[in-house]
């Protein structure tokens, strides 16, 4: 197991195929000093990916990681991703589906892209999100297959069944890829700044 601020993540999860744990971090904020620890995230990878960054070969992990044309290539290259999020502090459902139905919301609106077929698909994660409470320790994976553009998102909490939603808005998906995964627009910079660490390492294999 790799541990990511003492939680424990499998190095490898099978979606259709194996995928790889390429890259880790937290999402965490700072009040009056205090760092306060949300969650702990896992970036699960078809390791095919590194043939889609070819072009960056030879960069190192810093460059990388400011480099936001290289997080465009990774969100659009077409092969199997998975994001493992296991909460540090306990938070309810909906506080945690608002923050990414604005993080989204905004992303879109800015493209340009915010129709009604955007706002119907985050009224989806909103209500998915509204009756969970994120106690300590509970998973949301989204999965993104290869193609087509659509995400599964599941929530499982200790003493419940998992629940699944899926999402089929291609516009709200690649929105939700950038908000883990953007580059310095990401919601996680230890993530980003591992994820760069790690590709630049593959790529120079």
């Amino acid at each position: 197991m790799v541990m990511v601020d003492e939680i424990p993540f499998p190095p490898q999860v099978t979606v259709s195929k194996p995928l790889a744990l390429l890259g880790h971090g937290i999402t965490d904020i700072e009040i009056h000093f205090l760092q306060i620890k949300f969650t702990a995230i896992g970036v699960y990878l078809d390791p095919e990916v590194v043939a889609h960054m070819q072009k960056w070969k030879g960069k190192t992990g810093a460059e990388l990681a400011e480099d936001d044309d290289f997080f465009e290539t990774l969100i659009s290259a077409p092969v199997d991703k998975h994001l493992r999020v296991v909460v540090i502090k306990e938070i309810k459902g909906s506080q945690y589906g608002v923050q990414l139905e604005s993080a989204v919301r905004d992303r879109l609106a800015a493209d340009d892209k915010y129709e009604e077929e955007e706002e119907a698909a985050l009224e989806q994660i909103v209500e998915f999100f509204q009756s969970k409470y994120l106690k300590k320790d509970s998973v949301i994976t989204f999965t993104f297959p290869a193609t087509p553009a659509t995400v599964e998102i599941t929530f499982s909490t200790e003493g419940k069944e998992e629940s699944k939603l899926k999402v089929e808005n291609g516009n709200v998906v690649e929105m939700i890829q950038k908000w883990y995964l953007g580059g310095t627009r990401g919601v996680s910079p230890t993530t980003i700044s591992n994820l760069a660490t790690t590709l630049s390492a593959e790529l120079s294999k």
